[in-house]
This record gives structure tokens, sequence and C-alpha cells, in this order.
């Protein structure tokens, strides 16, 4: 099963946030063991580290960092990606662009904390404690 996660779920684990983090780091875990093909997309990574290193500092953000792409592959994004994502015209261009990166990688499911980003799309998009409970099915 491939998976994207969302910037802000890779954010829930590498800052530790409180209501977030159990989901989150359940969701890594999986990866880890390899129980799931994990993606993030490659232009996610720069944000997560533009906002994690404002509370975390440069070095433990790095290590964090590294330590998450040893689990998620970065999802490599092309012009024509950005393309497609500008003829959306989602509200969140963020999103848009991790959505079309990952519609060629043939993902299962999104795993984010804002499903209703992802609702216009035909990707399932789930929070990780839904996906959690979607797969404990299978």
């Amino acid at each position: 099963m491939k998976v994207l996660i969302d910037t802000n779920v890779a954010l829930n684990k590498l800052l530790m946030q409180p209501n977030f983090f159990a989901g989150s780091n359940a969701v890594f875990r999986l990866a880890e063991l390899g129980q799931i093909s994990g993606f993030i997309s490659a232009s996610a990574v720069t944000d997560i580290y533009y906002i994690a290193s404002k509370k975390l500092g440069k070095k433990y953000t790095i290590e964090g960092i590294k330590k998450m792409l040893q689990v998620f592959k970065p999802a490599t994004i092309t012009d024509n990606n950005i393309f497609q994502a500008l003829a959306l015209e989602w509200n969140d261009f963020e999103d848009s662009v991790q959505y079309v990166v990952v519609e060629t990688l043939e993902v299962d499911y999104i795993v984010t904390r804002n499903t209703s980003d992802f609702a216009s799309g035909s990707i399932t998009a789930v929070t990780p404690e839904e996906f959690l409970i979607a797969i404990a099915d299978l």
C-alpha cells in the first residue's frame, strides 16, 4: 500500500505536537516497518524545514528530516506537475502540487490533517487516525 504524508503530518511527528503526535507517529512506524510504502512531496520538505527550524533549530531539524527521508521517499516534482496543479485551481496550491505528484505514483491514501483540502481529488484523503482504522481491517 502506498501513501503520501502531507506536510502537517510530518510536522506533527517532528515537532511532537501533543494533540496529533500519536497518530502521526503510528503512520511513521508502519513505514519504518515496511508495512506501507511512504512518500512525501519534495516541495513539502522545504516547508517542513522552514517551519520546524524556527522551533527546533537547524541541527535538530536537519537530523529529523534525514530520518524522515529514510522512511518516506521524496516524490519528485516536475515542471509539468506545476502546470497541472495550476490548472486544478484549488484554493491551496501546495496541496494541488502534492496531489498531481501522487497521481502519477498511484498512491492509495493521502494522510493529512486537512482532508477537505483534497476533497476535489479522486485519491482518498484521511487523517492519520482514520488511516490506522482503515488498514486495521486489511
